[in-house]
């Protein structure tokens, strides 16, 4: 049903798969925006029909808040920042490798990506690990390890979670399935995120969606 006295809506894909929803969802909830949740289940190998019919570009998430029409995760964030400017550092030399961490994550990484793909319901310890993925998860843990560093931690942003951290939530959840080994900072920090409340009740959230929504492609998972 949806929510009269929203300010807009953001659409979503299946939450136990769908790591770009994630990344615009965290941003609207660290806001505070008011909108309607629509989520739209995903099928193998693209986007449907519903959300093609829902989004301008036929992919989640997508915002409309006040007369704003917002695609693409990091797009939503920055929207999100305009309302919450905690969201990125006031400090600019902090906030400028933050923002380089960010865009990173948005444009790269893409041998992790295909080789973990999201899944918060499995338990795919020791899988996923080709020479592109693992990788990846060096620089990553290379880029966290800058932030921490800069910020004083627990979150790439410090006290509190903010954009980049937002981007890389979606990680933090791969690196949990998935199990590769990581640096004892690299694991503090995804103890971190996976604590934050947010992070807690999507999993919850992720866990309560119906059984028909599960896809057995993501569900077998990548060769053991």
């Amino acid at each position: 049903m949806a929510d009269q006295g929203a300010d807009g809506r953001l659409v979503i894909g299946t939450k136990r798969y769908s790591s770009w929803s994630l990344r615009g969802w965290l941003g609207v909830h660290l806001a505070g925006l008011d909108v309607e949740e629509v989520v739209i289940p995903l099928a193998g190998g693209g986007g449907t029909a519903a959300i093609k019919s829902a989004t301008p570009t036929g992919l989640v998430p997508y915002l409309e808040h006040r007369g704003a029409r917002v695609w693409e995760s990091l797009a939503i964030l920055e929207y999100c920042a305009e309302f919450a400017p905690a969201l990125w550092p006031e400090d600019r030399v902090l906030r400028a490798l933050l923002r380089s961490a960010a865009s990173e994550m948005h444009a790269g990484f893409r041998g992790l990506r295909q080789a973990m793909p999201m899944n918060l319901g499995r338990d795919f310890s020791g899988r996923g690990g080709t020479p592109d993925a693992l990788a990846d998860i060096a620089r990553i843990e290379t880029v966290w390890a800058g932030c921490l560093d800069a910020s004083g931690g627990p979150f790439l942003h410090g006290a509190a979670m903010g954009v980049a951290d937002a981007m890389y939530a979606p990680v933090v959840t791969r690196l949990i399935t998935y199990a590769p080994a990581l640096s004892a900072r690299g694991k503090a920090y995804v103890a971190a995120v996976r604590a934050h409340p947010l992070i807690a009740r999507w999993y919850d959230e992720a866990a309560a969606e119906p059984e028909s929504w599960l896809l057995p492609h993501y569900e077998a998972g990548p060769p053991a």
